[in-house]
């Protein structure tokens, strides 16, 4: 598509729903902002009981708050991982005490073999057996020792002790590092489980307009994206930034008891530093947000999509739903850059305050001591202290980068959870009613949608349903029929009046209690990912039978399956009621998971009935079964039933006809038809014209038997031949499996190709290696600094030589500020350009990753590993994890590879004996890191796993909220989360003390490094071999490369999630369907010979998921162009399988599926499926307008006559003209915002505006009421001519013009033959017809 194509199609409205157009236009997010404006027509009252229903407050985001679940034991374990931290902290300035007054011992070491000692107006010498009795206040006051012969063994031994005190700190730092790693890793994720709890209880408990102004993605994204942030801020990343803050509080007043002059003097620098942090942070975390919030309603986008793949594929609508999300990467991408430039820049500033620390103490502090009032170890003490603490600061800033993404993301989190639901299905109070009898009324009800303020949908509505009779609502649709069930339900509170249950206001109500008096079958029957007995038993929640035996409820699930004709079809699956339906019930057919709903809703006795075309996927033999089922299960309970199909509500008690959400008649069947009016036209409607003259209404299809031979049949006698093609599936999936084995990349090979992804920032990301590595460079310049400082204090610090002294260190001290000016510019840069480049580079691995996604074939989405929520939650991670080890933790990783290395050469051109010796200790660091980063890349797998499987759950709940509120399987949805959960953090807790012992081991070898840099050194130098000068370069050096070797790998988590989320990218991206929407290759016939043929030869078909089960065997059936041909049968004996094998979803395998005499697995998919169009049976909308939704059908650009024309002929074109916003009007996520029959009139008129060759429609008149199916079935029938149409259909009034019906049994044809050719056959054609039938 080019851009002008897509310009024309996307206008500013169009892709996005209300949420998004807020966000992008600037007024906010979701339903937080922007509600006076959006009831500024409706009265305070109404403006009030509406905003209620929608509104979400907006919680600051705050730190503190991560830990509002936090326990009495949470609070003792962090407590003391709190104190670990702060004692971990304490080492630091200790070891600057230690380092200071070894210091000293060095700089007054002579290598002749005296100790010279300088108090500030003196110098003495003394030998160092004597000196060595006497703290440093002491030496100041021994002024009258002579010069004694300085005993280099004594120098030895007093390095030597020295040496021991920093292995014993280092002992003790690391026993801290793992006490308070471990808890921190520990608590974090046990009190992130508890948000994760929370946040999906929160969502439960909210009201269903809560869900229609927001989208499933969005839910999706907090608990899969947005925990896993907020955990890593309340994980180990905060006992680092408690040790470092430690560090650095502790410096700082180590310094000052080392001298308060000196300390107030550069004390200003650290305020600065503070300054710096402050801000810098603040940005970050307001940037964060802003990108997150951006990148989550692009997630409901991702989510619409993946849960509506058949669509996408049909329509080859891929590329334009690639847009839409990437309306809102970009918008993510714009705030993460901020972002990340905001990180490099307070790094940067606090680097040169840093350095700026460093210059004026030694500035100043040379002054302080030729004039007596310091020592070179007070000065060293202070130094080290003030330089440790703004160098523990200065590495804060990624874990504070960290965290305030964590802070930013829970936000939202803990706004949904402190939102108080306008009808809280959670809630304990309310009334519950000792006895039910049924009896409802609606009195001067008014009711309006939140999400749509300007429709008032049921004006004055006053309706008595008596207890235990029989109501039946029929009208057209978006009479109000639907929004009845809804308020019963108590999904939405009545603007005005009142809806009385035994004469009680069902607001005064306990709604949970209130739900488990009603059962309610949907228009499109909701099954979750589980068996169907597990999903049957649902419908016991609440009941008495609720707690009974397994044996008692198998009894109750078995009976109820008889009731709904459902029990011979489970019968016949290999695993009968332990048979898996799916997410949202896929692997079943529509009829199939009607029957199981219906056995759900039935299988507790309910006092109140509520059938929303309950028996509308049904075919007709099972709708007469359980349509005898309802009758007597209505019996004694109040049923209202809404319905099109007039057969199956002709015995209720009361029929109500309802047009624009008022009552126009109401009365008996015999009674309604006896005053033709409404009622009676649309019982019209809906007669067939049967064989000898007799009358006939129809809905439905289909019966079970097997092929007798006597219907006369031409069958072809076609070998079992594989498809030409390609290999069948079962070879094709066991490839696929054998793949997925072996497929574990080495990190070298996920490195390579995740440099190859961010190949278009190649010149920003070198420009980042470049400043990064001057940087590091610029660290291992200081070691030659500090050398020269302390070598002038050694040859300068007696009497007489100030003046030599300050030549030798003012200039190093102008130096070291210089340093920080060019840290300042090399860190700016290079975080900026590493946060640039890492942002962009998340982008275009969500963009990529998502059009991958949609690439994939049907088979793909049958994998029960791809599920929707675990999909969505694929794209949010784990381009996340990537964008997570860029930027700023990118810029230390170059900084250390060139300090450790460029460190090592160094080390030995000065001095190698010492070098050599000491680097090889760096690599035990280095080792110890990279353990914990293996062991954590493979931890992170199957956490992965855990947070997809957790993620899948959630999301599989949220998408279906109404059928999950009405069963009020909230408290067991939350044990069941609870007790996943637990599991996984009980599963974790064995390898975060592993992770905790590396850590510890690492955090302790630096202490062991610079006591072996100590003792060495100490011993090379009482040898003459070393000057101090070369120690202390080679020392420091060290230093800084185990300090940044421990940074470096404190990373590690992030390291092995970007690591596992490159395999998992990689692995997507070289995914190559066998049915590849992207392939240029296969046959494209010309458009001047296409003529619509389509022939089925023997074909055999079975899904990759259900080998076991054979779905066509055999079918063989030849359709001619402009031939219109119905299939009906029973429910699963092939139909909907044979549309999918039209559209090219699956291979057979074996047989053939031809189009106009060539082989459909030979030709380009793409250009293939442009000549088809689709209307499925559960119609799809997309968050957007009603134009964008039509328009998508093109695969043109349309001008909105076109879409005006079709919408027209779909009779919905007077509905959108009511509406206020006309074909602007937003359809909501998922087309939430219309009706059942409205959302379908939309499918038809988006495929008609396709004007396609072949026409498939998939029950395209179910959801329709009689009066618009007649003008729509006039429609398709006109749009019929001129092009091949095949129609599945359970109204066989809707295909008795066909010319040619096949009857489809067992994945075969049974019978064929026109309408009045099968009547006059009376086959299995003519029971249904006469199972139809309608006393009128």
């Amino acid at each position: 598509m080019t851009k002008s194509e897509a310009d024309s199609i996307y206008d500013e409205k169009s892709p996005l729903d209300g949420s998004s157009a807020s966000l992008l236009s600037g007024k906010g997010y979701s339903a937080i902002d922007g509600l006076d404006d959006e009831f500024s027509g409706l009265s305070e009252n109404d403006a009030e009981i509406l905003r209620k229903q929608i509104h979400v407050p907006s919680v600051p985001a705050s730190f503190f708050r991560l830990f509002r679940y936090a326990d009495r034991t949470d609070k003792v374990y962090l407590a003391i991982g709190v104190t670990a931290a702060i004692l971990e902290g304490l080492m630091k300035p200790l070891m600057g005490y230690v380092f200071g007054y070894a210091t000293q011992n060095f700089t007054d070491f002579s290598p002749d073999g005296y100790m010279n000692y300088y108090n500030g107006s003196s110098s003495e010498g003394f030998s160092y057996s004597n000196a060595i009795n006497h703290n440093a206040t002491e030496f100041n006051n021994h002024t009258t020792f002579g010069f004694q012969e300085f005993q280099r063994t004594e120098f030895v031994r007093n390095v030597s002790r020295q040496s021991l005190y920093l292995a014993l700190i280092g002992i003790v730092t690391a026993i801290l590092a793992y006490i308070k790693s471990f808890i921190f890793i520990d608590r974090g994720e046990v009190l992130s489980a508890r948000i994760r709890e929370h946040y999906l209880a929160a969502i439960l408990r909210q009201n269903i307009g809560y869900f229609d102004k927001l989208g499933n993605g969005e839910i999706t994204s907090r608990i899969s994206s947005d925990t896993v942030m907020v955990q890593d801020a309340m994980s180990e990343k905060i006992s680092y930034v408690i040790t470092h803050l430690t560090t650095f509080i502790g410096s700082v007043i180590l310094a000052y008891t080392q001298s308060p002059i000196l300390s107030s003097i550069v004390i200003g620098d650290v305020f600065l530093i503070i300054l710096t942090s402050y801000i810098g942070s603040k940005k970050v975390t307001e940037y964060a947000e802003k990108a997150q919030e951006g990148y989550t309603v692009g997630g409901s986008v991702a989510e619409e999509a993946f849960s509506s793949i058949r669509n996408i594929q049909a329509f080859s609508i891929q590329d334009r739903m690639a847009l839409a999300y990437e309306t809102f990467l970009d918008i993510s991408e714009k705030w993460s850059i901020k972002s990340g430039i905001a990180i490099a820049l307070e790094s940067g500033f606090t680097f040169l305050f840093a350095f700026g620390i460093d210059s004026l103490t030694f500035w100043n502090g040379t002054r302080i001591y030729s004039q007596g009032d310091i020592t070179v170890g007070q000065l060293m003490t202070c130094l080290m202290s003030l330089f440790t603490g703004a160098f523990a600061f200065t590495i804060i800033s990624p874990y504070l980068a960290n965290i305030s993404t964590g802070v930013a993301a829970s936000s939202k989190i803990f706004a949904t959870i402190d939102r108080v639901s306008a009808i809280d299905s959670l809630a304990t109070d309310g009334q519950k009613l000792n006895h039910v009898n049924g009896h409802i009324e609606f009195k001067n009800v008014r009711f309006i949608y939140p999400s749509r303020p300007n429709v008032t949908v049921l004006n004055n509505f006053n309706l008595k349903i008596p207890a235990g009779k029989t109501v039946a609502l029929v009208g057209a649709s978006g009479s109000g029929k639907s929004t009845v069930v809804g308020l019963i339900e108590r999904f939405y509170n009545p603007v005005s009046g009142s809806i009385l249950l035994d004469d009680h206001d069902i607001l005064s109500l306990n709604t949970r209690w209130l739900r488990q008096n009603v059962a309610l079958v949907s228009q499109e029957p909701i099954l979750f990912a589980c068996s169907i007995m597990e999903n049957i038993a649902f419908g016991l929640i609440g009941s008495k039978y609720e707690f009974a035996s397994e044996t008692e409820k198998k009894e109750l699930i078995i009976d109820a399956c008889k009731q709904a004709n459902a029990w011979d079809f489970i019968q016949g699956l290999p695993e009968k009621l332990e048979t898996n339906v799916g997410e949202r019930g896929f692997l079943m057919s529509g009829g199939q998971k009607q029957r199981i709903a219906i056995a759900r809703a039935i299988v507790s006795n309910p006092k109140i009935l509520l059938l929303d075309e309950a028996t509308s996927a049904l075919d007709t033999k099972s709708e007469e079964v359980v349509q005898a089922a309802l009758d007597v299960a209505s019996k004694n309970r109040t049923t209202i039933v809404i319905a099109h199909r007039l057969s199956t509500i002709r015995d209720a008690d009361l029929i109500v006809v309802m047009r624009y959400g008022e009552i126009v008649e109401q009365g008996t069947h015999k009674e309604l038809l006896e005053k033709k009016s409404d009622y009676y036209n649309l019982v019209q409607a809906q007669s067939i014209q049967a064989l000898q003259h007799e009358s006939y209404s129809i809905i439905e299809k289909n019966e079970e038997e097997y092929f007798d031979g006597t219907s006369g049949i031409e069958l072809t006698t076609t070998r079992l031949t594989n498809i030409n093609t390609s290999r069948s599936f079962v070879h094709v999936e066991n490839d696929r499996d054998d793949k997925n084995l072996g497929s574990t990349e080495s990190i070298t090979t996920v490195l390579k190709f995740i440099f190859k992804l961010g190949k278009p920032e190649l010149t920003m990301t070198s420009f980042g290696f470049l400043f990064g590595a001057f940087t590091g460079f610029g660290y291992l310049s200081l070691a030659v600094v500090y050398g020269v400082m302390l070598q002038g204090y050694q040859d300068y610090g007696m009497p007489g030589f100030g003046d030599q002294l300050m030549k030798t260190v003012y200039p190093m001290a102008i130096t070291l500020f210089g340093h920080g000016c060019f840290l300042l510019i090399t860190n700016s840069i290079a975080g900026s350009m590493f946060g640039t480049a890492s942002s962009k580079l998340a982008r275009r691995i969500r963009s990529i990753s998502f059009r991958h996604f949609l690439r994939q074939d049907i088979t793909y989405y049958d994998n029960e590993d791809n599920s929707v929520g675990s999909l969505t939650n694929n794209l949010s991670l784990d381009a996340q994890s990537i964008e997570t080890i860029g930027g700023a933790t990118t810029n230390k990783l170059v900084e250390s590879v060139i300090i450790v290395y460029g460190g090592l050469i160094m080390c030995v051109a000065v001095g190698y004996k010492l070098g050599l010796v000491m680097f090889v200790s760096v690599p035990c660091v280095m080792l110890v890191g990279f353990f914990r980063f293996r062991f954590l890349t493979n931890l992170l797998e199957q956490s992965k796993k855990d947070n997809k499987l957790i993620s899948s759950y959630a999301c599989e709940i949220t998408s279906s909220i109404r059928t999950v509120l009405s069963l009020t399987r909230e408290q067991e949805i939350l044990e069941t989360y609870h007790n996943t959960l637990k599991r996984v953090i009980e599963n974790n807790r064995l390898a975060s003390v592993k992770s905790a012992l590396f850590d510890g081991l690492s955090r302790g070898m630096q202490f062991f490094i610079m006591a072996l840099g100590f003792f060495y050194g100490g011993l090379l130098m009482s040898q003459n071999e070393y000057s101090l000068f070369r120690f202390f370069i080679i020392f420091m050096i060290i230093v800084f490369g185990s300090e940044t070797s421990t940074t470096v790998f404190s990373f590690a988590p992030e390291m092995g999630k970007a690591i596992q989320a490159g395999r998992n990218i990689k692995k997507l991206l070289e995914s190559v369907p066998e049915i590849d929407s992207w392939a240029n290759d296969g046959d494209v016939i010309p458009e001047h010979e296409i003529n619509g043929n389509i022939e089925f030869r023997n074909v055999h078909f079975r899904y990759p998921t259900r080998q076991e089960v054979p779905v066509l065997q055999g079918l063989n059936l030849k359709i001619n162009k402009g031939q219109f041909v119905a299939l009906v049968g029973s429910s699963g004996c092939g139909k909907s399988t044979t549309i999918g094998l039209i559209e090219s979803f699956y291979r057979p395998q074996r047989g053939s599926v031809l189009f106009d005499d060539r082989d459909i697995s030979t030709l380009n998919v793409t250009k293939y499926r442009a000549n088809i169009a689709l209307v499925q049976q559960e119609p799809v909308l997309y968050s957007g307008s009603i134009k964008y939704n039509v328009s998508l059908g093109s695969i043109h650009p349309v001008s909105d006559d076109d879409v005006i024309e079709v919408c027209k002929q779909a009779n919905i074109h007077d509905f959108i003209t009511s509406l206020p916003d006309g074909y602007d009007t937003l359809c909501g996520t998922k087309g939430t915002l219309l009706s059942g029959g409205q959302k379908q009139r939309i499918a038809i008129a988006r495929a008609l505006i396709r004007n396609p060759k072949v026409l498939l429609l998939d029950e395209a008149t179910s959801a329709l009421d009689s009066e618009s199916e007649r003008i729509v079935q006039a429609t398709l029938d006109q749009a019929a001519k001129g092009r091949t149409t095949i129609a599945v259909a359970h109204r066989l009034s809707t295909i008795q013009n066909a010319d040619v019906i096949y009857v489809f049994e067992n994945g075969k044809v049974l019978e064929q033959g026109t309408h009045q050719q099968l009547l006059a056959s009376k086959g299995k054609y003519f029971d249904l017809v006469q199972l139809q039938a309608l006393e009128t």
